[in-house]
C-alpha cells in the first residue's frame, strides 16, 4: 500500500506587480540574488534542463531541473531531483493577483521519495526551507527592487 504524503506548501503575497515577481522567479540573474547564487542558467521555457550544485553541511548536491510546464506570468512547474540521489519530485510557483500585490503559492510534491535517512530530505528541512525562501529571502529581493 502507497501512503499518499501531501505536499509541501508556502503561500506569501508580495507588494509587487506579477510581472515583477515572475521575473525573480524565472530570471537567472535575479534568481542567484535570493534563490541559489550557483544556478548556472535558467529559462522558463518547457524542457528547459539545468543543473547546479548546492553545498549543505559538508556535502554537495547536485540540483537537477527540468521545466514542464509554464503560463507566462502565472504558472512555472519544473521536476527537481538531485545527481546519484534517487527520488523524483516537482516544484510548481503559481502567481495570482490580488488587491494588496501577488499571491505566490509554492507546492512541492514528492519530498518523500528521497532517502528520508538524510536530514536534508525532511519534510520538515523542506518546510523550513521554503518558508525561508518566500517569506524571508525573496521577500527581501523584491522589497529592494521596490525602493
Amino acid at each position: 500500500m502507497t501512503v499518499k504524503v501531501e505536499p509541501i506548501v508556502v503561500e506569501q503575497t508580495f507588494r509587487a506587480p506579477i510581472a515583477v515577481v515572475w521575473k525573480a522567479i524565472t530570471d537567472t540573474d535575479q534568481m542567484r540574488q535570493w534563490f541559489f547564487g550557483t544556478i548556472t542558467e535558467f529559462e522558463p521555457e518547457v524542457g528547459f534542463r539545468t543543473q547546479f550544485t548546492v553545498r549543505s553541511g559538508d556535502r554537495d548536491y547536485a540540483h537537477l531541473w527540468n521545466v514542464t510546464e509554464v503560463v507566462s506570468e502565472r504558472k512555472i512547474a519544473y521536476d527537481w531531483r538531485y545527481g546519484g540521489i534517487p527520488g523524483d519530485s516537482s516544484v510548481t510557483w503559481e502567481l495570482s493577483e490580488t488587491a494588496n500585490g501577488t499571491k505566490l503559492t509554492l507546492t512541492h510534491a514528492g519530498i518523500e521519495s528521497f532517502p528520508q535517512n538524510d536530514p536534508v530530505f525532511s519534510r520538515e528541512s523542506g518546510q523550513a526551507g521554503w518558508g525561508y525562501f518566500l517569506h524571508e529571502s525573496l521577500k527581501a529581493f523584491l522589497e529592494r527592487q521596490d525602493s
